[in-house]
Formats: structure tokens, sequence, C-alpha cells
């Protein structure tokens, strides 16, 4: 029987948030916390400061507002930044930054540059795939700007790093010892945590995923490079074993006391492993993907929340990482027509009303998932088919029902999703996040 206790993603919100005036707080006499899509942190030192991250490039001003209301004027006062990942909502107001502190040096691992050209080579691929996540909460924050008088929206940065390093690189400032240890995590391969021995205290990011206690998003649905599990677990390997009593995370509060960061840290380990396993342990039995899905769980004992990505899409990730896109189900995998090319054969044969029929059926039945197919038969091939667009939103209703009370806390990205389904259905249309910022 599991010890272990009260699990601590049940305690934490899950969804990230843009920075807004007045998110900050003090953590401590000489640590600053300004939350936004990622936690911006500034530590201050006799002999100058360091900027941990540094938010959206549109996220900076508020940020510097935030820190200045804490701690006073700090124009002039930052010597370095550093970056916890390359993630545009980490690297992205630098150059804001270096603007108002002539001589700042940026710290980051030795991987910085290549991810940054990794994500600036799909950027519109992107700006296209987040929206339906995205938009809304990008228009109504800047509408807030505006409201507050930031209406000159300042630009996204991809900054070049003064200090790059591979493992580790130490740094005396102003009597306070600071440690960059690189280490790939849970989203990028050129990730850091910041690490101050003196007070045990650690700044991971998103080194366990975006928010902390869940397992990892092995792979986004809105598109990304796969994450590796094993990555993933030797992370929390590393910072357990610097026994930290202090995470500043990459996403809402600190996470404090050492026995429960090590507890939740192990859990998390533990869950991977378990699951990455299962995965391989099936793959060589000669499971199928789909079975794997349904039939694997998490044991108490390593009980993690699922609020970002799901223990379903790892399983999938785990599988494609290792073996790829064809699962030797049909010939059709390696060929370049899709199933759908032949929905609207279906459609002749069975006929609109049949397949509507059925699909009501199997979603009374609680079969949403096989509905679903159904009716993706009828709308791909007739797309205002009013019937099939009614019974495919009562189906989006019902799983969206469950995705907000899934595990708890709800999934982000799987209530995102179902929300802009429903939305399409209902007439509206797909965005890009290129027309809301530039």
């Amino acid at each position: 029987m599991s010890t272990r206790g009260e699990p601590i993603y049940k305690s934490r919100p899950v969804a990230p948030a843009p920075a807004r005036f007045g998110w900050c707080t003090r953590i401590n006499e000489f640590i600053s916390m300004s939350e936004g899509f990622s936690n911006t942190y500034l530590v201050e030192t006799a002999e100058g400061n360091l900027l941990v991250n540094s938010g959206m490039g549109l996220e900076a001003p508020v940020h510097r507002s935030n820190f200045a209301e804490l701690a006073g004027e700090i124009d002039g006062t930052i010597a370095f930044a550093t970056v916890t990942q390359g993630h545009t909502d980490h690297v992205g107001g630098i150059q804001y930054f270096r603007d108002r502190n002539p001589g700042l040096r940026l710290v980051a691992q030795a991987n910085n540059g290549e991810h940054q050209s990794y994500d600036a080579r799909l950027a519109a691929f992107r700006a296209r795939r987040s929206a339906f996540r995205f938009m809304d909460i990008f228009t109504d924050v800047l509408e807030e700007y505006a409201k507050a008088g930031y209406t000159d929206i300042n630009a996204q940065d991809r900054p070049t790093a003064d200090i790059t390093f591979e493992d580790r690189y130490e740094l005396a400032l102003g009597g306070l010892d600071i440690v960059f240890l690189g280490q790939m995590g849970a989203e990028t391969n050129d990730s850091l945590v910041v690490w101050l021995p003196q007070h045990r205290i650690v700044f991971t990011g998103n080194l366990f995923g975006c928010p902390f206690g869940h397992f990892p998003n092995l792979v986004t649905i809105r598109g990304d490079r796969y994450r590796d599990a094993l990555v993933c677990a030797r992370a929390a390997e590393r910072i357990r074993d610097l026994r930290p009593e202090m995470i500043l995370y990459g996403h809402h509060a600190p996470i404090v006391g050492a026995e429960l960061i090590a507890r939740e840290l192990t859990a998390y380990h533990d869950a991977i492993h378990h699951v990455h396993d299962a995965v391989v342990k099936g793959m060589n039995e000669g499971s199928d993907l789909a079975t794997l899905q349904r039939e694997i769980r998490l044991p108490p004992e390593c009980e993690v929340g699922e609020g970002y990505g799901t223990v379903a899409w790892s399983i999938r990730a785990i599988w494609e990482n290792y073996a790829g896109w064809f699962k030797h189900e049909s010939t059709t995998e390696l060929y370049a027509v899709p199933q759908r090319a032949i929905h609207a054969d279906l459609l002749e044969l069975a006929g609109t009303e049949a397949l509507i029929r059925r699909a009501r059926d199997k979603a009374a039945a609680g079969q949403r998932e096989a509905a679903l197919h159904l009716l993706d038969i009828v709308l791909s091939a007739e797309p205002d088919d009013a019937p099939a667009r009614e019974l495919a939103i009562d189906v989006h209703e019902s799983l969206l029902e469950d995705a907000r009370t899934f595990r708890t806390t709800g999934n982000f990205w799987l209530e995102g999703w179902l929300e802009h389904r429903l939305k399409l259905l209902r007439g509206g249309r797909n965005e890009s996040l290129a027309s809301v910022i530039k």
C-alpha cells in the first residue's frame, strides 16, 4: 500500500497564463518571481542581478514592471540572464532587457541555438497549429495590456548567447554561488537548471513538463519533436540527487520542502519507467498499440497528473519514438492515399442516414470515439450535413464535460481541442496566432 500521501498535482493549477501587471511575488529576500507563460525570476546580489528567463517578447515590459514593483529600479542592474530552455516564452524578452542593461551577458546551454533555429524553421506551422489553444488567451491579454496603457507591443527576440556550456558552468556573483547545469528534460534538448547550493534552491524551468507533478508530455498535439521518456526520467534523478529544499518552477508557485520534492520526483521518475517498460514489454510480446493504450495504467504509488499530456498519448509517443509511424497494419500506410479518400464511396454505399443512425447508436452506448469515426466519414464527404454536425456537437460536448474533470485537474490540451472542434462544427474558422502576435 502506498504511503506517499496526496499527490501534489491535485493542489496545483495546470494551465499556463500570460504575464499580467501585478502577478508577482517575493520568494525570499533576494529572489522575486513574475508569473507568465513562463515564470521569470530576478535574483539580486550586491554585484549585479541575474534574470532567469525573460518571457515572450510581448511579456517582457510586464515582467520589468513587476520586478520594479518588488525590487525597485532594475534597469542597469542585471549583469547576467539565462534561459532554462529555448522555447519562445523563455527567450523572447532578452533583447528588451539587454537594451536596459548594457553589458548583460546571456548564459545558455550549448544546444540553445539549435533549438531556437528549429523553432524558427516551423514558426508559421506552429502559429497555425497552436492557435486553437492560445488565440483567445492572447486576444484577451492584449486587450488587458491596452487598457493598462501598454499598446506598443515589444517584439519577440531570438537571442544569441554570450556564454554557452555543455554540462556545467559556475559563476560567483555578489557572494552567491550560481551553478548552471545542462540537463535535457521533458521539453527541449537545451534545458538547463540554475542551482544555488548555499540555499538549496534550484530553478528548473519546465524540466519536468509544463505543470509540476504531471506525466511529461512526450509529444505535443500542436506538433513537436518526440521527447524521450528515459531522458525525462534521468532529469528527475539528477535534480533529486541535488536534494533541493525549493524548486522554482517554470509555472505557478514554488515547490517547497526537501521530503516533498524527493517524494514527487520519485513518483514522476517511477511513473515514466512504469509506462516505458510496459510499452517495451508489450512491443516485444506482439501487443498492438491500441491495446497498450487501453491497458497500461499507473499504480497508486507513482500516481501523477495527466493535465498536460496523458499516459495514453505518451504510450503512442514511446512506441513511435522507438518504431516510427508504420504500424504493420495495412499496406495503405506505405502510400500517400489517406483513408478519407474513400469516405465518399462508403457514404454512397451505406447511405448518409444509415451511418448517422449507427453513429447515434454508438454514442448512446457510450462508444463516443466509434461514433466520431462514423461521423468523420459523413462530414469529410458532406461537411454541411446538419444531422451529422448536430450529433458531432453532442458527442464533442460529452467528451468535453469528461475532459474538464479528467483526473481531477482536467487536461489543458484536450479541453482546448474539443472546444476548438465545437467552434468549427458551429461554423467558426481556423485561425493563426500570427494575426495577433508579431
